[in-house]
């Protein structure tokens, strides 16, 4: 791909995410919502399939593939990712970090139960009435393990553009981001007992060793860095010096977690996610001015994760409508992920003595699903036992329509129930300040 065509497509993202929030502001959609659509617009199911003299305005297989952009989408899931961590402050912790944890853990396991049962039952169903294994038995437990995880990015998109505020909310980002290590845990074991379904022989190493090292070692590498981050801060007094010294850290983070290594039989991976996150933990934790400088950091970040919702909104395989069966497995799978997450949060906001708000409305805000999820597919995709079989079709296609259905209406739920819950406030329309009319204040 050209150094045109990059250019070329990156304007078009950052355009019609821009536009496309005006466009569809009479309709009160959350910006990330826009964005996605747009991207749908320009990807290769839409406009992004014509090419003029030989360049695309937009993102097709062929001239301009979304897939060569995963850059960006890395660099902003670890922005996200170091955003979320800085909610895990000690002195907040010391008051709903009992709570986030136990809700964390009971709404990821809920999800995997519910689909995981529900799933099993339609495997029977199809296979009476049809004779085809359409659903093997392995990809049900795949897909239960993969409806556990929540996408951290859409849900903090919506709070940061309604600078949502209250109890749900300060619940809600640290339960997000628990819920990534959480559904590591059980898509490891769960893809060790797929595997051990298929091909007879349960291998205990990828099962339980593996998922405790990648989670333990991300950990350890992002408070190392976080420390080190920390200290070396000191030694600067402008904000904008501390501003790249930020960057610097969080694309180091990104960069390091994707170093893999192989000894003995082990195989040792890192997770992005989970090593930027304990960076952002470590840091707000340690400097004193981690608040004002998050602060800073937002409005750098912004045109980013515009690029990274348009890119992914042009990734959906909207190829998944014209396979039914996979579509009724898609409605099933997110009917009964959405009762999981939400049956899972009542009862444990219930259990933990939440507010009436938090109890109600919690698991609305739970139900987008992206960026770790795919990162799942790709895994099973990647699978030398999975990769080419009807398993990893069915999880594939089952997913990617989960996707498309949470990614566009997820954060349209995420506003309203953060608005029921009283978090987010109206506000009259606002004007910029060189707008305003003197006269008129």
């Amino acid at each position: 791909m050209s150094t045109i065509q990059i250019l070329l497509s990156l304007a078009v993202c950052l355009f019609i995410g821009l536009m496309l929030t005006r466009v569809l502001k009479p309709l009160h959609l959350p910006d990330v919502t826009a964005y996605l659509i747009g991207g749908v617009l320009i990807g290769a199911y839409c406009l992004g399939r014509f090419t003029v003299g030989g360049f695309a305005f937009g993102f097709n297989n062929e001239v301009a593939p979304a897939e060569a952009f995963g850059i960006i989408s890395d660099i902003a899931l670890g922005f996200i990712a170091f955003d979320i961590g800085n909610e895990f402050r000690v002195k907040d912790l010391k008051k709903i970090g009992k709570q986030a944890t136990v809700i964390g853990i009971i709404q990821a396991v809920a999800a995997t139960v519910v689909v995981d049962a529900a799933l099993v039952g339609l495997h029977f169903i199809l296979l009476s009435a049809t004779g085809v294994d359409y659903l093997p038995l392995p990809a049900c437990i795949l897909l239960g393990a993969i409806a556990s995880a929540t996408a951290p990015a859409a849900t903090l998109m919506v709070v940061r553009q309604y600078k949502a505020k209250g109890k749900l909310t300060d619940l809600l980002l640290p339960i997000v981001a628990l819920d990534d290590a959480v559904g590591l845990i059980i898509f490891a074991v769960s893809f060790g007992i797929s595997k051990a379904m298929y091909g007879g022989h349960m291998d205990v190493i990828s099962v339980a060793v593996e998922p405790l090292l990648e989670i333990i070692l991300s950990l350890i590498l992002g408070a190392i860095l976080g420390v080190i981050l920390s200290y070396v801060e000191k030694m600067f007094h402008s904000h904008s010096n501390r501003l790249t010294l930020m960057i610097t850290f969080v694309l180091l983070s990104v960069a390091m977690a994707k170093l893999h290594f192989n000894p003995g039989y082990v195989n040792v991976h890192f997770s992005s996610l989970l090593t930027c996150m304990m960076l952002g933990t470590v840091f707000c934790n340690l400097c004193p001015t981690s608040e004002e400088m998050m602060e800073r950091t937002e409005k750098w970040t912004k045109p980013l994760f515009l690029l990274f919702f348009v890119i992914s909104g042009a990734s959906l395989d909207l190829s998944v409508f014209t396979q039914p069966v996979f579509i009724i497995i898609g409605v099933i799978y997110i009917l009964f992920r959405s009762a999981g997450k939400y049956l899972g949060a009542f009862g444990s906001a219930k259990l933990t003595h939440c507010d009436d708000h938090t109890v109600k409305y919690l698991g609305i805000t739970l139900l987008p699903q992206a960026g770790v999820a795919l990162g799942m597919v790709s895994t099973v995709a990647a699978d030398a036992v999975f990769g080419n079989t009807a398993i990893g079709n069915t999880v594939r296609f089952t997913i990617l329509f989960g996707v498309l259905i949470y990614e566009i209406f997820g954060p349209m739920m995420t506003k309203w129930a953060l608005t029921r819950a009283g978090d987010i406030t109206a506000k009259p329309e606002g004007k910029t300040a060189r707008r305003i009319n003197p006269k008129e204040e």
